[in-house]
């Protein structure tokens, strides 16, 4: 095989297609691809979306959910064996006794102390307890903006509107119209704390579009929107002296006699030892599942998403719904090699980049609902073969990023995204100069534990937040109202949970009963003892790679 000549960052073979994205260019500017209609839409994803495509999902056999479809990998741990034993945990030696017990430390489960603290329980009566680090969650990584509709000619009905359309009209009514109420509000208390969004010279926040959206109400921190939110977050944690725990998974929940979640088992990443936390409430916010690869795409999620509190939950009775749908998200870097299925914002084309195939032609309105747009363009690469194929094999479209500057000005893209003209530059990509190679990547988990609008489960002392959750987004999630979720729920879970114990007298006597029977379901079921959940960390040896076939192209 020749040795592949590189000119800026792209192998030379590469670089004939950019020249015809480059040639295009003056025609394509302010002449986009209508929308599709609503019959299109339903088309593209019928035939391409890895939703719909055959093979990827399989009915769940035990539990509340039985029945229910989800993806295989999903299924693989609700239908997987406790990692413990309960006859050898000892309850009686509780490590831990707080009045609410956090699990997970991103933007969610971060909120939710905050906001229990505020409502009357004492820094040292919570404990928020993470699998990684405080901060090692999707919520970092979350770089185009946080939806909120504060502008004169927007309003909370109307984001409501955009929501339902966007999640194919499946949302929770509640529980979405509590998430668009509570958004300005949000918006209000993060700049208090010290969030530093994006504003124009006169203080107004400058404010985008994003993908099925008909008002500007994205909020953004540049490309970094996330890291900020939760920076100032965690401060304020840290300044209340809230007790938290780096490394420290939950591995399982504990009831109680009278069947109510009082607490859980910790398994200490780096010492090895479990911890007892005995609790009067127990928020999960563990964020959510994209490091399953589900059908084997590439994520954009952190290393510790693992699907771990939807298991937990899920055992002690919690409901699910929605559990059929993944978020793939359109613009996941396909190029190079060691960034694929790196998130690029869906802010790029909010502020002029366009989805163009190897010929430069634009083939797809920029701001399609993100799994209309994720389903263009596996239909582009792998029906059309209009895709560029990489050295490794990978296919993707080019994202135009230059046309960024070209409309907005000189300096735009350095402006807005720096994290990510850095990201490229390290690989000698001018994301300013060039369009980058883009494919969709797996982003968000859709469906999750059911909720009410307090964060409430159908178990009594078992509230979520966040990703974890279903029912907000319904099939589908539009850009920005990730966050907003985290935030929204983060804080109504704190302040609920809080209000919650107030009524508690008594956890009553620990117990691991719920796990033996669940046990005993598996086996009913015939299912044997050959895997084991939580699984924590993701696997990546053998045929478990980045670099992984997608299985609905096989």
């Amino acid at each position: 095989m020749a040795e592949l000549k590189f000119i800026g960052g792209y192998p030379e073979y590469m670089r004939e297609s950019i020249k015809l994205v480059e040639r295009t260019r003056p025609k394509r500017i302010g002449k986009l691809p209508p929308q599709m209609t609503p019959e299109e839409r339903e088309k593209v994803l019928n035939r391409y979306h890895p939703d719909y495509t055959p093979g990827g999902k399989r009915e769940i056999k035990i539990g509340p959910n039985k029945g229910d479809i989800a993806p295989n990998e999903v299924v693989d741990l609700l239908e997987a064996y406790p990692v413990i034993e309960p006859e050898e945990i000892d309850l009686s030696k509780v490590d831990y006794e707080p009045d609410i017990l956090i699990i997970g430390g991103g933007l969610a489960g971060t909120s939710a102390a905050l906001l229990a603290n505020d409502y009357g329980i004492s820094a040292e009566k919570i404990l928020l307890t993470n699998k990684l680090r405080h901060g090692d969650a999707n919520s970092m990584m979350a770089q185009g903006g946080t939806q909120a509709a504060d502008r004169p000619e927007d309003s909370p009905v109307i984001h409501y509107i955009d929501g339902l359309g966007g999640g194919h009209f499946t949302n929770k009514p509640d529980v979405l119209r509590a998430l668009v109420e509570d958004a300005p509000q949000v918006m209000q208390w993060l700049e208090k704390l010290g969030a530093m969004f994006d504003k124009d010279v006169n203080g107004n926040f400058m404010e985008l579009t994003g993908g099925g959206t008909s008002r500007r109400r994205m909020h953004a921190c540049r490309d970094y929107t996330g890291m900020e939110e939760l920076r100032v977050l965690r401060d304020e944690f840290r300044n209340r002296r809230i007790t938290v725990l780096e490394f420290y998974p939950a591995i399982e929940l504990i009831t109680n006699s009278e069947n109510k979640v009082a607490g859980a088992v910790l398994w200490g990443l780096e010492t090895g030892e479990y911890k007892i936390v005995k609790a009067k409430a127990t928020i999960l916010a563990t964020g959510g599942f994209g490091r399953l690869h589900i059908r084997g795409f590439p994520t954009t999620n952190h290393y510790g998403a693992t699907c771990d509190g939807v298991v937990l939950a899920y055992r002690v009775g919690a409901k699910l719904r929605d559990t059929d749908t993944v978020q793939y998200h359109p613009t996941g870097a396909a190029y190079p090699q060691q960034i694929i299925g790196l998130l690029l914002t869906e802010k790029l084309r909010t502020s002029g980049a366009q989805p163009v195939n190897k010929d430069g032609e634009v083939f797809v309105f920029p701001l399609e609902p993100r799994d209309v747009e994720a389903s263009a363009f596996i239909r582009e690469c792998y029906t059309r073969d209009k895709g560029i194929i990489t050295p490794t094999g990978m296919r993707g479209i080019w994202l135009d990023t230059p046309l960024i500057d070209i409309i907005n000005g000189k300096g735009r893209i350095e402006r807005s995204f720096p994290a990510m003209v850095r990201m490229f530059k390290r690989f000698g990509v001018n994301m300013i100069k060039d369009p980058v190679l883009v494919f969709p990547t797996l982003h968000y988990q859709n469906g999750g534990v059911e909720t009410d609008p307090q964060g409430k489960t159908n178990v009594e002392g078992l509230f979520v937040a966040g990703e974890i959750s279903g029912g907000v987004h319904g099939k589908n999630r539009l850009m920005g109202n990730s966050t907003l979720d985290c935030l929204v729920f983060g804080r109504r879970a704190g302040m609920y949970s809080a209000e919650y114990i107030k009524s508690v007298k008594s956890n009553g006597k620990l117990s691991l009963e719920h796990v033996k029977k669940y046990v005993n379901m598996l086996k009913e079921t015939g299912i044997k003892p050959e895997r084991k959940a939580p699984i924590l960390l993701p696997e990546y040896r053998g045929r478990a790679v980045l670099a992984r076939k997608i299985d609905i192209f096989y």
